[in-house]
């Protein structure tokens, strides 16, 4: 697994899968991304959601809570910076929709593989339209990992776009990667890179036949 994938199953899933019980901190964006985190426990526990065969409509769900959380679109134009601007409209469109795609694929996928550390939310910053809510992440060795979620106002709701963990932004580490294919190659290259990558996942995705004699 890329470290990119590990932050973001770090940041995300675990406070969804792991949240342990919280201090009452007041504030919009923190009340509603652990309204948002809730959702996601309720859907993890439900037994029914964990009998087999069930693998895919739990994802499902879990995605669309992700969904609510998340302002991709905001993350992928991040992530471009520079080389936003002089894409088409049409570039930008399925740019965003395949990004979101794939992060969405990268880290929903990996669920299963994390278990027993515990996510506190320790405070938040508001400026205008943005803000931070801080967060630690406990492990089972009894560190803790300094997560932050920058979120944004829309109407009446803030969305996550970014997350910076142990100091490090995973938009900065998705930039520096687009920006090094672009640069050594084209846009066109990466686009390529990304529709591989997500044929990848929808082929891991489909469910596997067995013969019978």
């Amino acid at each position: 697994m890329t470290w990119l994938v590990r932050a973001l199953v770090l940041a995300v899933l675990l406070p969804v899968v792991l949240a342990g019980p919280q201090r009452a901190w007041a504030g919009a964006p923190t009340d509603q991304l652990r309204a948002q985190i809730d959702k996601a426990v309720k859907i993890l526990d439900d037994p029914e959601l964990k009998k087999d065969g069930r693998q895919r409509e739990r994802r499902t769900a879990v995605r669309e809570v992700a969904n609510d959380i998340f302002d991709f679109s905001e993350t992928a134009k991040r992530s471009l910076a520079r080389h936003w601007t002089p894409r088409t409209q049409a570039e930008r469109d399925e740019f965003v929709a395949l990004f979101s795609d794939l992060l969405e694929r990268s880290y929903i996928g990996k669920i299963e593989l994390y278990g027993g550390e515990k996510i506190q939310f320790v405070g938040e910053s508001i400026e205008g339209e943005g803000a931070v809510v801080r967060t630690k992440l406990l492990t089972k060795q009894g560190t803790e990992i300094p997560i932050d979620y920058r979120m944004l106002r829309r109407g009446d709701r803030w969305l996550v776009y970014d997350v910076v963990i142990e100091g490090v932004s995973l938009i900065s580490n998705y930039r520096t990667q687009f920006n090094k294919i672009i640069t050594t190659s084209s846009f066109q290259e990466l686009m390529k890179k990304m529709r591989t990558k997500q044929e990848e996942f929808l082929g891991e995705e489909k469910p596997k036949r067995t013969s019978r004699q």
